[in-house]
């Protein structure tokens, strides 16, 4: 159970923050973080609670994470489901925190609340055929990073540090295309209250991040297998 609390409460804080971070401060007159904050700020979230909960549930914060890691043999399938039942609703309580603060300002006005998008709903207008491809690559590089920097024989006490950096980097690339999602429990928690488009397009960011994590553990068991001994 500890763990399932702790997987809770680390994806929520990588809601609240990270698209905490998009919602409230991005555009903010004159002083706004811009793309460059709001990826910063989704790598620290993971950075902050890999040496926050890794001990106790290994920080996957995302479904995608959870299931990359069954395939490449580095995790318990009877923990699976559990894992991401508990991260949809620690992402949907995080999101559910960032509607009542940003529901305070007087003109508030939800708009895409920081929810995933493509076509019309996408920052720079990229297709759907556009935002499956990076969603898919990115995450599995994000997957592949994670296998890389928990391996037994990788140095110790930097995995955190590697998977945050590389978060962000992926934010970097990919924001302008779907507002970068690699995370099906992040997707699904801002578009439960954006509704509408964002549940119709919900799907792409679920499928895409699972496929491309599957096949980064498929990819990485086969180059770099966990010694048996």
């Amino acid at each position: 159970m500890k763990k399932f609390i702790a997987e809770f409460i680390g994806t929520l804080w990588l809601v609240l923050g990270g698209c905490g971070s998009a919602v409230l401060a991005a555009a903010f007159p004159e002083m706004g973080i811009g793309f460059l904050g709001v990826s910063l700020a989704f790598g620290l979230t993971v950075v902050t609670m890999a040496y926050g909960i890794g001990h106790i549930s290994g920080c996957h914060l995302n479904p995608a994470v959870s299931i990359g890691l069954w395939v490449g043999g580095r995790f318990n399938g009877k923990d699976v489901f559990p894992y991401i039942i508990a991260q949809c609703m620690g992402a949907i309580a995080g999101a559910a925190i960032l509607f009542l603060i940003a529901s305070g300002k007087a003109d508030f006005d939800i708009g895409n609340f920081a929810a995933n998008g493509y076509g019309a709903h996408s920052p720079g207008g990229y297709s759907m055929t556009s935002a499956f491809f990076i969603e898919a690559v990115m995450t599995f590089i994000f997957l592949f990073v994670i296998l890389g920097s928990t391996y037994t024989k990788a140095p110790r006490g930097f995995a955190g540090l590697a998977i945050g950096l590389c978060l962000t980097l992926i934010h970097l690339i990919s924001i302008p295309v779907t507002n970068t999602s690699v995370n099906p429990a992040r997707s699904t928690s801002q578009a439960l209250f954006v509704s509408d488009w964002a549940i119709g397009q919900l799907w792409l960011f679920w499928l895409a991040p699972i496929i491309g994590a599957v096949i980064a553990g498929i990819v990485y068991k086969i180059i770099s297998p966990e010694p048996t001994d």
